[in-house]
């Protein structure tokens, strides 16, 4: 009998009550139901005798997909009492531990099947059937999404909740769990890409600071595109634990103290549960047909005709002092404009030192508004849009005070404001003087529709769910980026999970000491190969460096959502799953 091979650990040595020692099995499933249920027992057997209390398999684990149609993948798939799932909940009881294992499972009706994801229990009980409400690509040929509401589960090992690959390639599914408050995502896969392992997963993690155990499939056929493996165990801040790599069939694990995820505030950055604003996230239960979005599902039009715009990073910030910074400002605007840019982005509160504005709001203010009528007349004279991130005061004559906001603005090139937004999702740093402001609002402009994000919100999935759903084909994001993730996950993953133009703009003195990014909205071509169609393309500049780049976006590219022959990563969301995204504290979620 072929020994399973343990690929990675991580022992915790300071263990306490509350750290459980979870797993994640990586292998590739033939055609074979029986001798594929025997390799997830043997999985089980080596888990166990590891002290794992808690193994994840992959999606599909009880069968290789190599359906024809409808018709033979309901033959083929299993039942809820078939002897696949029986045989896992018999090794289960008798070893007293806990699966979480994917099945392909018939639907009530033929020729209807279910992605489905079993949690099975020390007794051998199935405690929580997940259907994969998201999917990917051919699978909508095969199979039909699940409408359950989302539920997580209570064990003595913490709160678990199921999802399965693309319900966490999109950022809604694994949202709605983490508000339900699950303490441990529980991730069965069948990818090909490299995003789940470099992107999707640690950032779902991150987002909402839960555990994360991943479990795909790798390897294939040799003369098939290969399954990626990746199989990991993610803190609650995006560090991978340990990883099965590439190419090898194996298991890993390791000791997490599940209740780390019970404490939502991020050093450096807030409370990522109370700096939500469900009081602006109507839109996302509401109807796409009742959504300027609706136009832009799908394919684009083919007699569409190109949207064409020129957009330039502007990348100058705090240098000396700051007329100086004003002045290298201004030239870059000039630059900008002489190359032939229609818009330009300047980055997060360019004009002052690091925590200037928190320092002294009201010195701030004045000095914005100095600033913020000197870049108006440069729009004008040069006739370019800018995007710029100022402090704006606004007197409140009820209480005889002033109110201060983290507010960008769209310039247009006669000088005038197009759009101005006050940052909705206020920091610990922020909240110290800054008012919130009350709407996520896209410009319709004679440019194209234009949205705006500010700083750190790249972090808040909802901020550019929400520009998306109100039409936004561009999204310009003045920022100071606190760490190399908020580029290549965060503001990539804005892109890929909502197919719009991203223009993030950063200070030259940025903490994570990386340059601008423009993140494209690449159009699906057949013929792309599975990275492409799932990983948008980027552009960057160097750090530290007044550097610009120029760069050509095509708009008509926001206007195609499709990710592939058959997804669209907006269209196929099912806004009446996603009521706990407009809850302020969830207290009883769990079953």
């Amino acid at each position: 009998m072929e020994t399973i091979s343990v690929l990675d650990t991580f022992s915790d040595p300071d263990a306490t009550e509350t750290t459980v020692r979870v797993g994640a099995a990586q292998f590739f499933s033939g055609t074979d139901v029986d001798a594929n249920a025997a390799l997830c027992v043997r999985y089980l057997r080596a888990a166990a005798a590891a002290g794992v209390r808690l193994v994840v398999f992959p999606e599909n684990s009880n069968r290789v997909r190599d359906y024809t149609d409808r018709e033979q993948c309901w033959e083929l798939s299993e039942d809820l009492d078939g002897s696949f799932v029986r045989t896992l909940r018999e090794a289960c009881a008798e070893l007293g531990m806990y699966a979480v294992v994917g099945v392909d499972i018939r639907g009530a009706q033929s020729p209807d099947v279910h992605i489905a994801s079993l949690l099975l229990g020390p007794d051998g009980e199935i405690l929580h059937v997940h259907h994969k409400t998201v999917f990917w690509d051919y699978e909508y040929t095969l199979f039909v999404p699940g409408t359950k509401p989302l539920e997580i589960v209570d064990t003595p090992l913490g709160r678990i909740g199921l999802l399965m690959c693309a319900d966490g390639i999109v950022p809604d599914v694994p949202r709605v769990l983490g508000r339900l408050g699950a303490q441990l995502f529980c991730n069965s896969l069948n990818s090909r890409g490299p995003d789940e392992l470099r992107v999707h997963v640690p950032l779902r993690s991150i987002e909402s600071h839960v555990w994360h155990v991943a479990s795909n499939t790798v390897g294939g056929p040799a003369d098939g595109w290969p399954w990626m493996g990746g199989s990991q165990i993610v803190t609650p801040t995006g560090e991978s634990l340990v990883c099965a790599g590439e190419e090898q069939e194996g298991l890993v694990w390791a000791d997490i103290d599940i209740s780390v995820a019970d404490d939502k505030h991020v050093d450096g950055l807030a409370d990522i549960v109370a700096w939500r604003r469900p009081d602006l996230y109507g839109d996302l239960m509401a109807d796409h047909a009742d959504l300027p979005v609706a136009a832009m599902l799908g394919p684009a039009d083919p007699e569409m005709p190109p949207k064409p715009l020129d957009v330039a990073t502007l990348q100058v910030s705090w240098f000396h002092n700051q007329e100086w910074t004003i002045t290298r400002a201004l030239g870059q605007i000039e630059y900008a404009a002489r190359r032939g840019a229609t818009l330009g982005v300047l980055p997060e509160f360019f004009c002052f030192r690091r925590g200037e504005p928190a320092a002294d709001p009201a010195g701030a203010a004045r000095t914005s508004a100095i600033v913020l009528a000197r870049l108006q007349a440069a729009a004008a004279e040069h006739r370019l849009w800018l995007v710029v991130h100022l402090v704006e005061a606004e007197p409140d004559t009820d209480a005889d005070t002033v109110r201060y906001y983290s507010t960008a603005y769209l310039i247009d090139d006669t000088g005038a404001i197009a759009l101005r937004y006050r940052k909705t999702h206020l920091d610990d740093v922020d909240s110290t003087w800054a008012t919130p402001g009350g709407d996520i609002p896209v410009a319709q402009t004679r440019i194209g529709a234009i949205g705006l994000m500010i700083g750190n919100e790249v972090w808040v999935p909802e901020v550019m769910r929400l520009l998306t759903l109100r039409g936004a084909e561009l999204v310009a994001h003045p920022t100071d980026w606190d760490r190399i993730e908020a580029a290549e996950m965060a503001a990539t993953e804005r892109t890929e999970e909502n197919r719009v133009h991203l223009v993030s703009v950063t200070r030259l003195d940025s903490p994570a000491r990386i340059g601008s990014q423009i993140v494209r909205a690449d159009e699906f071509e057949p013929g792309q190969p599975i990275a492409l169609m799932r990983y948008p393309s980027a552009q960057w500049t160097r750090h530290g460096f007044e550097e610009q780049l120029l760069q050509r976006l095509d708009l008509r590219e926001s206007h195609s959502k499709m990710m592939g022959y058959h997804l669209d990563p907006v269209g196929t969301r099912q806004p009446g799953l996603y009521g706990p995204l407009l809850t302020e504290r969830i207290t009883e979620s769990v079953r």
